[in-house]
């Protein structure tokens, strides 16, 4: 349903309203995105809508997560569409601030999140969680939620974020949502923009890997070292893609395994051509949803 949508640049407007809302005793939902929406954010804020009186959605192309060689200049930036979605999705509020605004010139603070933010992506990228977790801890004291959702494909960085929340007394919930993907299987990412034809369907790779691992799992496999060489053999035969990590490690502590006797995170990070894509899936769940989920995609 369209809805009215309020666009606020600074960071004064957004905690004034949000200040107002809880005044009222309404609840707050925000959905931190880096813009270039797709269903996968559209998911997260109709979730929002639907535990919430209020929904923010921020969108901000965020320079410290970027590294030195990464796409922050190339990302893609598309406020005016990605608006009429919002609205269209039912947000209330876009908070668009500029870098200037969310980071002064002098500025010299910065959070590190210990242990779950170590390895996959924190080797692959380093500072890149230290970006994350800075600016969504001051999006957080803007839009003073009661409840924050991200999508589970960055399963790391939801893990980094519920301990960042936890250990700095964050009055809020964090709520992770499903992974979005296309019919036939990709997950949805703001950089599938940059695959060619040939190099889209390459990328398919990657959740047949996972679906592979999960038809090992249901077979009888615990060993994290044979599901991973096969997996890493799976991506290797596709020539388009080039492997970054394949890992299984616990799922809430982000820590290596040897064995599956716990639900454990399967994390794989792989370029296909110079896009850098990542996916998941969580084997040993005592509903078996993710065996379920990926042999039915594929």
């Amino acid at each position: 349903m369209s809805r009215d949508l309020v666009i606020i640049r600074t960071a004064r407007e957004t905690q004034a309203a949000s200040e107002a809302w809880r005044r009222g005793g309404l609840s707050v939902g925000v959905v931190p995105t880096m813009g270039a929406l797709h269903e996968g954010h559209l998911s997260l804020i109709r979730r929002a809508r639907a535990e919430n009186d209020r929904v923010v959605v921020t969108i901000f192309v965020n320079p410290l997560q970027f590294g030195p060689k990464e796409d922050f200049a190339s990302y893609p930036r598309m406020l005016e569409r990605d608006a009429g979605l919002c609205r269209q999705a039912g947000a209330d509020a876009i908070y668009a601030p500029e870098v200037g605004e969310m980071y002064p010139s002098d500025a010299s603070t910065a959070i590190d999140v210990g242990g779950v933010s170590e390895g996959l992506c924190g080797t692959s990228r380093p500072g890149h969680f230290r970006g994350v977790a800075t600016v969504v801890a001051k999006l957080f004291n803007l839009t003073k939620p009661h409840r924050a959702y991200f999508g589970q494909k960055d399963a790391q960085q939801v893990a980094v974020i519920r301990r960042m929340a936890r250990d700095l007394n964050f009055d809020l919930e964090i709520v992770p949502c499903p992974i979005v993907r296309e019919p036939d299987g990709l997950a949805m990412s703001s950089r599938n923009l940059y695959l060619s034809i040939e190099q889209r369907q390459a990328a398919l790779v990657l959740s047949r890997s996972l679906n592979l691992a999960a038809e090992l799992y249901a077979a009888g496999e615990r060993s994290t070292q044979a599901i991973e060489e096969a997996v890493r053999v799976k991506i290797g035969a596709e020539p388009l893609a080039r492997i970054d990590y394949v890992a299984l490690v616990d799922a809430e502590t982000i820590q290596p395994l040897e064995k599956i006797d716990r639900p454990a995170l399967l994390a794989l990070a792989v370029f296909v051509g110079t896009t850098r894509l990542i996916d998941n899936c969580v084997l040993g769940k005592s509903d078996g949803a993710c065996t379920k989920a990926i042999a039915e995609m594929t």
